[in-house]
């Protein structure tokens, strides 16, 4: 895979599986959390923050440019894929990246199986994908409070603005 030349912390599927499968023989708590991360503000490091502070090591599963476009229209994202993994990669709370295609992160979620699911307190744990899954294989589903005012959409917006 061409990306993994601009991150040691961005891995495939499969992979990422075999590192987390030793990781949790080393009973190593894996936390993992998902989303676009298109430009990187205060909010999405004080996320990161209180997520890896639940566990051991966090896993990001990153949209890719194409599922963003599908969820946030076409002039999203504002950085590609390749610029997304480089700025997540420098960030000292993220262990390791992976990216999805898909609609939601499902299919990585069954095959990581974190113990911690985490996603902002924006959302309810029944319509997060994947929770249930982890509370029926005795994980848990945590929800972060996200800081206020501050998100992607809103500072594109400010800049509109300028």
């Amino acid at each position: 895979n061409d990306l993994n030349i601009f991150s040691s912390k961005f891995f495939t599927y499969q992979e990422l599986k075999e590192i987390i499968k030793a990781k949790k023989e080393k009973k190593k708590k894996i936390i993992m959390t998902n989303g676009c991360f298109d430009i990187i503000h205060a909010g999405h490091i004080d996320y990161l923050k209180k997520a890896k502070q639940l566990g051991d090591l966090l896993i990001i599963a990153l949209n890719t440019d194409s599922s963003i476009k599908k969820i946030k229209g076409d002039k999203r994202p504002i950085n590609n894929l390749k610029d997304r993994i480089e700025v997540l990669s420098a960030l000292e709370y993220v262990d390791y990246i992976v990216s999805f295609d898909e609609e939601t992160p499902l299919k990585i979620i069954k095959l990581i199986k974190p113990d911690v699911l985490v996603k902002g307190s924006d959302y309810n744990i029944e319509d997060i994908a994947g929770s249930e899954f982890i509370i029926k294989n005795g994980g848990r589903v945590e929800l972060i409070d996200f800081t206020k005012n501050l998100s992607t959409s809103k500072l594109i917006s400010k800049l509109k603005n300028i």
